[in-house]
């Protein structure tokens, strides 16, 4: 039988077959990133809103009394988290107050306080209270973040990025501005 049997009673019935299957699957793929979706929610490791797979690492909170480390990441010194991922701030953010909740928590998760200095880091360290009551640490007065985009130790995709109301910026162990376009997420600096 032909593949195209337009105009006859099996060419009919063949097309039928085929737009249930194609619907089939595209319900099938909904579905799929539905769970996808919802079992990033309630998969969260350790309060940070991070999905649990190569990214909850990734974004896994610094921990309480975890260390912190300093690491060169497309030739900057960049402060990071105890796995070795990118911490970042966030330009809305004052000393005090996270402006980063909800679904931006999700995908740029705070890292837990209180947080403690290891190799290289010489900024100082402090504890906010975040308005879900939990304690997250800053840098230099710059509450900390990670980013569940940066796959693996070594990425800042994170840096430069306009999203969710504000400029990203990786944290740099100097404090000084992050040189423009030398890192994952377009530059911009500190």
């Amino acid at each position: 039988m032909s593949y195209f049997t337009v105009g006859t009673e099996n060419g009919a019935k063949e097309r039928s077959i085929r737009i249930r299957l194609l619907a089939a699957a595209g319900v099938a793929g909904v579905a799929m990133s539905a769970v996808a979706c919802s079992s990033s929610s309630s998969s969260e490791s350790a309060g940070t809103g991070a999905p649990s797979s190569a990214s909850a690492s990734a974004s896994g909170s610094a921990g309480s009394g975890a260390a912190l480390k300093t690491a060169t990441i497309n030739g900057v010194s960049v402060v990071t988290n105890a796995q070795g991922f990118t911490l970042y701030s966030f330009a809305p953010d004052t000393a005090t107050t996270s402006k980063c909740t909800g679904a931006c928590a999700q995908i740029w998760p705070p890292v837990s306080a209180p947080a403690t200095p290891g190799q290289g880091v010489t900024g100082q360290l402090g504890t906010i209270a975040r308005s879900d009551s939990s304690k997250q640490a800053t840098y230099n007065g710059h509450p900390l973040y990670t980013y569940t985009a940066d796959s693996a130790p070594g990425q800042a995709k994170g840096n430069g990025l306009n999203v969710n109301g504000g400029v990203w910026h990786e944290v740099t162990a100097s404090g000084q501005a992050a040189p423009t376009g030398g890192t994952g997420g377009g530059g911009n600096g500190y």
